[in-house]
């Protein structure tokens, strides 16, 4: 297996990051829709795997359980191909650190991603969640399966959209998208699937384990638990969340890791091209 050192690692993301600036619009916004269905069916089959597990018998093991499975989207976004927004909020700003891209450029690829992630995110809380009754409603039968799952869903929505305040969801924000732009960074420096894998399920699994905010994973879970008919859970509540995760996110992957690695693999080479004059 072979592997990139850091300072290939760094260059190969301002490559990928001005790639994935300069696609066309639609491309930009289909990708982007995969990334979020990718991450949303990472986010179901979390739940699936986790319901029915009794913190007093299980201990914090439904966590660990629900991390390993939550890999899968990722793995389905970095491996498959498609644009995802927190991944993007490292790898496009440090190109444009680099002199590759304009601020412009980089606002515009985020906003499309946004747009696409939640529109794929949405979708499958409400078709290939809800509508399917792989999550159960409130009237679910006590001890079945969609039952369970319900209730999965409505004790990580109630964490999120309730409980946490403000400072604590940009905080967690922080450290998620940390950890996933390094899971990331360390599938970049992997040139088969094995390693990529390998290098995205520790960050992935830890973020999660640890109950930490990802934007775009919450366009699935709280919508999820509006559509499913969790008490108390409501659209003020689900923007709320959004917005203070999605500014955690930003700060985690532009500073912990864009700004950090090019400082100390970049910032004293010179740019490979200009940015282009989009006047």
């Amino acid at each position: 297996m072979t592997a990139k050192q850091p300072p290939e690692i760094a260059a190969a993301a301002v490559e990928t990051g001005t790639k994935k600036a300069h696609l066309r619009w639609d491309k930009v916004l289909v990708g982007s829709f995969l990334a979020g269905a990718y991450i949303a069916f990472g986010g179901l089959v979390a739940i699936t795997v986790s319901s029915g597990l009794d913190p007093r018998t299980w201990g914090t093991l439904p966590t660990l359980f629900m991390g390993a499975a939550f890999t899968l989207g990722l793995v389905l976004v970095l491996v498959a191909g498609s644009h995802l927004l927190t991944g993007n909020m490292m790898l496009v700003p440090i190109s444009a650190m680099q002199g590759r891209l304009t601020v412009a450029d980089v606002v515009r690829n985020l906003t499309l991603v946004l747009v696409g992630n939640l529109l794929g995110a949405l979708f499958v809380a409400y078709f290939l969640a809800v509508q399917t009754g792989v999550i159960g409603g409130v009237d679910s039968e006590a001890g079945a399966t969609a039952a369970l799952t319900h209730q999965r869903l409505a004790d990580i929505v109630e964490a999120k959209g309730l409980h946490e305040s403000a400072w604590q969801i940009f905080l967690r924000g922080v450290g998620c998208n940390w950890l996933v732009c390094l899971a990331v960074w360390l599938s970049l420096a992997a040139d088969d699937v094995s390693g990529k894998i390998l290098g995205i399920f520790f960050p992935i699994m830890a973020f999660v384990a640890m109950g930490f905010d990802h934007v775009v994973a919450n366009m699935f879970f709280l919508p999820a638990g509006i559509f499913a008919g969790v008490p108390g859970l409501g659209w003020g509540d689900t923007l709320h969340n959004w917005a203070f995760a999605f500014l955690g996110n930003l700060v985690g992957a532009v500073v912990f890791v864009a700004t950090s690695y090019w400082y100390l693999f970049l910032r004293d080479d010179p740019a490979d091209e200009p940015a282009p004059d989009r006047r």
